[in-house]
């Protein structure tokens, strides 16, 4: 028997970016080793980029909590890297090379398969990103690593941060859809938790190497989310791209 309120078809797809579409960690340990050879600075440029990304949730939270108003990723990112420099006992940067190498979240490399995957899901759905990344920053980095995206959706257009119910639902309001034409990809069982609780359709993109040996957990699917793959193109494969 047919189900008497069957769920609507999906739209629109809308992505977590910072490691479930880009490697995050490779590229920034890339840049930072660049700016350490012509500086000199006698550091682990992993170790380096791991400490950045793991100043990022803290740096978002009182945003989260209503203590302070929203701030731009660009932002929140350059004064941990302020934090960072002086936390690792190097000289300060100038400004314009302190810039510069904050921009390098603007510059991160997909993964091998998001590219070709993306195109393919593209024809048959609406592409947005749903990430804690400004709009500059997610235009940047669509432009560096060949992302077709539709739309940049998630925190600046709701000024918060995911998992901030308002994060989601104003990139489904801005698509004109209801959450459950929408569906939450990403390689975070947190994140796919907070979308499916907000009634969008959920997908889950393994990215076992995110942290490299550091990685502790989202290794697989964690729940019965509506799909659960290994690659962008095993995703396109299901949905019929």
């Amino acid at each position: 028997m047919s189900e008497t309120n069957p769920k609507p078809a999906v739209k629109a797809l809308v992505f977590d970016v910072f490691g479930t579409v880009v490697d995050w960690r490779t590229s920034v340990a890339r840049e930072v080793g660049t700016v350490a050879a012509a500086k000199g600075w006698s550091i682990d440029p992993v170790a380096f980029a791991d400490r950045w990304r793991a100043l990022y949730q803290p740096s978002m939270d009182p945003v989260r909590r209503g203590e302070k108003p929203y701030v731009r990723l660009d932002d929140l990112h350059r004064a941990s890297l302020v934090t960072l420099v002086e936390e690792f006992g190097l000289d300060p940067l100038p400004a314009e090379e302190l810039e510069h190498l904050n921009r390098a979240w603007h510059r991160l490399d997909p993964w091998p398969d998001c590219v070709t995957g993306l195109t393919r899901l593209k024809k048959r759905f609406i592409l947005a990103t749903m990430s804690n990344g400004n709009v500059a920053l997610m235009l940047n980095m669509a432009k560096n690593a060949g992302l077709p995206w539709d739309m940049i959706l998630g925190a600046e257009p709701a000024r918060n941060y995911k998992p901030v119910p308002s994060v989601y639902l104003t990139g489904v309001d801005w698509l004109g859809l209801v959450p459950a034409e929408v569906m939450m990809v990403a390689a975070h069982n947190g994140d796919l938790a907070a979308a499916r609780a907000l009634g969008l359709r959920t997908a889950f993109i393994a990215r076992p190497t995110e942290h490299g040996d550091k990685q502790s957990r989202d290794f697989r699917a964690e729940d019965d989310w509506d799909h659960a793959v290994n690659s962008m193109d095993e995703l396109a494969d299901r949905l019929g791209c």
